[in-house]
């Protein structure tokens, strides 16, 4: 990364007064600004294509200022420092999106239109530097891809049971387009929702004519009775299944545990806790339920490919202050008296690989403030990254309160990457993302995610990187040169290169890859076509190896004049 600092020095160095004695020295230092600002062209001439390049028309555009009038040495500074600041982006960062399907977006849409749009969305959040994407596979006990364990969903085919025709298979699509894309795919499943208030018919092969009395009805809802062990051990088993079926980096579970309560509607669970209850208080009782549902679900994952995350994303609020000295000063739903899920809890003991708080509110909301609810996750992270759910269309309908001509997509950003224990952040939702409402997804592009990035580290899976790739060579093809390069050896499964990371310099140059400015992609080949630009470019590459969970092995160079 291009320091702030030294970015001070190299602006105060040369912003010396125009005397009419300097043009010689002032060219020669335009050209080290230059250089300093793009560290991978190869030639001062080719400045000019930053002019169609969002961000980087943008430092252009500066430099060129610079370039006519160096006299305000100071607001220059002032200037760099402040872009130097968003383009400081982190190496490693969480950049998730919610693709849901229980709102009935492709619901008997059929397999042609559904690819044509998930496409188009992949292809926008790719641009918009997304890494992840959470797709919602299981809503309501059914299922978006072929199971011998629970029937075709409805928000698929329009009639649960019924399979698409033409026939498909969505998770397996799915995980193909996002590795194709070099995004992670997490398979998003609701755990305990057996019905949802719309769906007037279940399928004679859903898990509830099997075992009717494990479930329990409430408020147009139906839901598997989380106190039934047997209920616990069915939903692992699915989720089991997609693992080891699919090539998925994750499961997802939402904030849908026991159901949001409805004043005046008890949860009818008398018949489970007389069973299970053991004169435990019953709100005790609901938690350790869940509980051991999340224990066992992290388990028996690991079991299955040890390498495959698993995450929640729960409600916003664990727990007002009102309530417990340790909660924040909110005044809403909480997850711990309300939903009985104990996430700090699941946190602590390293039931969960990441934790993502649905902070939906904005900043300034009088019940659950956005601001003290991302500094109360960031001081209660514990032992597992937190990841920040981001609202879109709210944060774009809300001004800052602190710049009212702006809405508050900047003042969360700066919030979420400056305090400790947060990594990244999840858009709600894919389609908003897309939608570009307020310029989001231009920021998005231009600003936030205007270079790569990789997962954060989690050494708690696995902490040991590959071997780096060996044999890089350059070939030379009718079609240009070629960067191709070999995977390296590995002993186990978890050492395996499943990616790799492409930086290039310009020769001389100070390598490090902590620069996200020198990544040229991620890829899953081990080749990458390079531009031929007539001899005269010598370049440094550097090609470095992601295993399962991203640890980077160390870099192979390889050196070529282009």
């Amino acid at each position: 990364m291009r320091s702030t600092l030294g970015l001070c020095v190299l602006i105060v160095l040369i912003g010396f007064k125009n005397d009419g004695k300097g043009t010689n020295k002032r060219a020669k230092y335009k050209r080290k600004v230059f250089f300093f600002l793009f560290p991978s062209e190869s030639s001062f001439d080719n400045s000019q294509k930053y002019k169609k390049d969002g961000y980087k028309r943008e430092m252009y555009e500066i430099f060129l200022y610079f370039c006519t009038d160096m006299k305000n040495k100071w607001f220059i500074l002032l200037l760099f420092i402040a872009v130097s600041a968003v383009a400081q982006n982190p190496k490693r960062e969480f950049r998730g999106a919610w693709i849901q399907s229980v709102n009935g977006q492709f619901q008997g849409m059929g397999r042609d239109r559904m690819q044509q749009v998930l496409t188009s969305q992949l292809n926008d959040l790719q641009k918009d530097g997304i890494n992840a994407i959470f797709f919602q596979v299981r809503c309501e006990g059914d299922a978006l891809y072929p199971s011998e364990l629970e029937p075709w969903s409805r928000y698929l085919t329009g009639q649960q049971g019924t399979p698409p025709n033409p026939y498909w298979d969505p998770l397996e699509w799915m995980v193909e387009q996002c590795h194709a894309r070099n995004m992670e795919l997490h398979a998003w499943i609701n755990p305990y929702r057996a019905k949802t208030k719309g769906t007037t018919a279940l399928a004679n092969t859903h898990e509830y004519f099997r075992h009717p009395n494990h479930f329990f009805d409430y408020d147009g809802l139906m839901l598997f009775d989380p106190g039934y062990p047997e209920n616990r051990n069915y939903i692992c088993r699915v989720a089991c299944d997609i693992v080891r079926r699919y090539d998925v980096d994750g499961i997802h579970i939402d904030d849908y545990f026991y159901p949001y309560p409805v004043a005046g509607v008890a949860i009818p669970d008398d018949n489970s806790y007389a069973l299970y209850g053991k004169g435990m208080n019953r709100a005790d009782w609901r938690r350790q339920n869940v509980n051991m549902f999340v224990q066992q679900m992290c388990r028996e994952i690991r079991e299955v490919k040890p390498w495959v995350k698993f995450g929640v994303s729960p409600f916003g609020i664990y727990r007002n202050q009102k309530n417990d000295p340790n909660g924040s000063a909110t005044n809403g739903l909480q997850n711990y008296d309300d939903l009985y899920a104990d996430v700090l809890t699941w946190v602590e003991n390293g039931w969960v690989d990441y934790n993502i708080p649905q902070l939906y509110w904005e900043i300034g909301h009088t019940a659950a403030d956005y601001e003290t609810l991302i500094n109360w996750w960031s001081a209660h992270a514990g032992k597992r990254p937190v990841y920040i759910g981001q609202d879109v269309m709210r944060t774009v309908k809300a001004p800052d309160p602190q710049n009212p001509s702006s809405h508050q997509m900047p003042r969360k950003y700066m919030l979420q990457r400056s305090l400790p224990g947060i990594f990244g952040s999840c858009q709600w939702y894919a389609a908003a993302v897309c939608e570009n409402p307020g310029n989001y997804q231009t920021m998005l592009r231009q600003v936030y995610h205007n270079t790569p990035a990789l997962q954060p580290k989690m050494p708690w899976i696995d902490n040991r990187a590959p071997g780096k790739p060996r044999k890089t060579a350059i070939v030379w093809t009718e079609d240009g040169p070629i960067l191709f390069w070999t995977a390296p050896k590995a002993k186990t499964v978890m050492d395996e290169a499943v990616q790799y990371v492409v930086y290039r310099f310009i020769k001389g140059e100070k390598i490090n890859l902590d620069d996200t400015s020198h990544i040229l992609c991620i890829t899953r080949e081990t080749n990458l076509p390079l531009t031929y630009q007539g001899g005269r470019a010598p370049y440094v590459y550097i090609v470095t190896a992601l295993d399962h969970v991203q640890n980077e092995s160390k870099g192979a160079k390889k050196k070529v004049k282009l």
